[in-house]
């Protein structure tokens, strides 16, 4: 009896460390996926709090809520299953897919610089909330579709670092970036929104270094909010150019990816120092480059020729 007992909790402790494995090889996986896709996030945390601007001190937090509820309902009841399905029928469809999500952002990069060059913003940027009810629904509601764009890049990004793993690890994998990526988002999103609410708590304060510490955040955070919009803009860019080349050379046009890759070996060749730096800043750089091309061409078939054809008329 006794050796029975013993070879069962021989037999548990060999499935709790097998599930232990499994569980680290998810998260790491999970990881790296979630790496992949951090131009994406950036840019998802620098369009958020726009959302929230012009709400009373006490809705920040629950608008913010309730669009981090919204955005988890879309990459789990509506993202994960057709992303699923697709990598499970059409696998063949990822890369067409993460191409065409790839100049979606160097559309959005490229359309905020011509924004902030010719000062044009769409209409309904400069609206200022009141406090009914309706207005927040619908500004929420905004902010959702917003997100489903962009946890629809996120996800497929993602997808396609775990393409080759079994169903049910990349449906764990993709389960666990999903609830990591938005509670990354969104937590980011909350700090950033009530910082300048902690900086007036501590500004009034008397004595010691808090007030001082209170008045620079109130005056740091426009800054650190414009410095995330531009990090967001630069990031969407090299994402977006690195998606195509990667695409382009996995469709069997390789020219651009194997031009960008002897770039980098001719780089860090020639600087002989901090080879791995230099590659892939040249990488980013030429990346990024190729997105401001392809964003220049789709802001001007958006935009100006629809623009021009208007006026002509």
């Amino acid at each position: 009896m006794s050796g029975g007992l013993v070879a069962l909790l021989d037999d548990v402790a060999a499935l709790a460390k097998l599930a232990a494995a499994s569980v680290d090889d998810v998260g790491a996986a999970a990881g790296r996926a979630s790496v992949k896709a951090a131009g994406v996030v950036v840019d998802d945390t620098a369009v958020t709090p726009r959302y929230v601007q012009g709400f009373t001190a006490d809705r920040e937090l629950p608008v913010i809520k309730r669009i981090a509820l919204g955005s988890l309902r879309n990459k789990l009841l509506f993202i994960l299953p057709a992303a699923m399905l697709l990598s499970q029928f059409a696998d063949w469809l990822l890369t067409p897919l993460l191409m065409v999500g790839g100049v979606y952002l160097c559309f959005e990069g490229a359309e905020k610089i011509w924004e902030k060059v010719s000062g044009h913003h769409p209409e309904g940027d400069d609206a200022t909330p009141d406090a009914g009810t309706d207005q927040e629904a619908t500004l929420v509601a905004g902010a959702i579709r917003t997100d489903f764009i962009l946890s629809a890049e996120i996800m497929v990004i993602s997808l396609n670092e775990v393409a080759s793993e079994p169903f049910l690890s990349r449906l764990m994998i993709l389960i666990v970036v999903a609830f990591a990526i938005t509670a990354l988002v969104y937590g980011a999103v909350a700090l950033i929104v009530k910082m300048d609410d902690v900086g007036l708590r501590l500004a009034e304060r008397r004595g010691g270094l808090a007030p001082r510490i209170g008045r620079g955040l109130v005056r740091g955070m426009p800054r650190l909010l414009a410095l995330l919009s531009t990090v967001g803009i630069a990031a969407m860019l090299w994402v977006g150019g690195h998606i195509l080349l990667a695409g382009l050379d996995d469709v069997g046009w390789s020219g651009p990816y194997h031009l960008v890759h002897r770039a980098e070996e001719g780089a860090a060749e020639a600087l002989g120092v901090l080879e791995g730096l230099v590659a892939w800043l040249v990488n980013t750089g030429l990346s990024g480059l190729l997105g401001v091309a392809v964003g220049a061409l789709a802001v001007t078939a958006m935009h100006l020729v629809p623009r021009r054809g208007a006026a002509a008329h």
